[in-house]
Parts: structure tokens; sequence; C-alpha cells
């Protein structure tokens, strides 16, 4: 049976930033007939539920990978080392499962694809990947967003 790495939020794991869960018939369809790895890299990467919201500031996940940007809290508290560290967790999970694709949570700091907050905490959305998608993209695993959520 194929796998594929799901955001464990998606999957109704409480693990958002608010202590909350995005799980959705349109997930649930997507991956029907798949094994499901389900991770959220924020936590695997140290950090609490509930925690701080927390957005790219200088760039993209690319640009974190890259040195160039980071991640950080509401309050300005620097968490770049647990996203990265959660990204590297979740890419050896993929790995180990033998994860060719990814469903990730739209417009996250970790796990967005095609869009993500701004870095001003004021709900606007520019171009760009999250930190984990960025590295499982970059190895070679497809990241997708999740349907209807």
């Amino acid at each position: 049976m194929e796998a594929i790495l799901v955001s464990a939020c998606l999957r109704g794991v409480p693990c958002r930033f608010d202590g909350q869960h995005k799980a959705s018939s349109g997930v649930e369809e997507a991956v029907t007939g798949r094994e499901v790895v389900s991770f959220c890299p924020e936590v695997a990467g140290g950090l609490a539920t509930p925690r701080r919201p927390a957005e790219l500031v200088g760039g993209d996940g690319y640009d974190v990978l890259d040195g160039t940007a980071r991640v950080v809290e509401d309050t300005g508290r620097d968490v770049t080392a647990e996203f990265l560290d959660g990204a590297q967790r979740a890419l050896a999970a993929a790995r180990h499962r033998g994860c060719t694709e990814a469903l990730l949570m739209p417009r996250s700091p970790s796990c967005g694809r095609g869009t993500v907050h701004d870095g001003s905490f004021a709900g606007r959305l520019v171009p760009g990947d999250g930190v984990t998608a960025a590295l499982l993209e970059r190895n070679g695993i497809a990241v997708r967003p999740a349907p209807g959520v």
C-alpha cells in the first residue's frame, strides 16, 4: 500500500498552535486506500500545544533552509531551530515509511504549500512554502495542500 505523509492536525489531532485540529472530509477522501503517516513537525520539533502563533520573516521555507529567513512567534521569539528540527524529523518519517507524497496544512509556517503568512501577523498571505514543505520538496517528496481546508 502506498504511504502518504499527512499533517496530523488534518487527521483530527489537536496539535495546531491554538490547540485545535483541522480534520476535514476532503482530506479523508484524498487519502482513502493509502497508508497514512500522520505527523506534526512543530510538535516534533519541541514546540508545545497550544503555542504562540509563528510566521516566516524575511522569506519562505526555502529561505529558512538556506539561512536567510527565520521563523518567529508573535512575541518576537525566534523558533527557527524548532521548525528546522521538526522538518528534518518529518523528512525522516516520510523516508522511513516510503512516502513519495505529502498532504499538508495550507498557510502554515511549517506545512504551507503555495501561500504562507507574510510575517506581519496581520493575516496577509504571500506566495511561498513552509519550512517542512520546502524540505520535503527539495528531497523529492511531492507536497500538496489539503483539499477543503
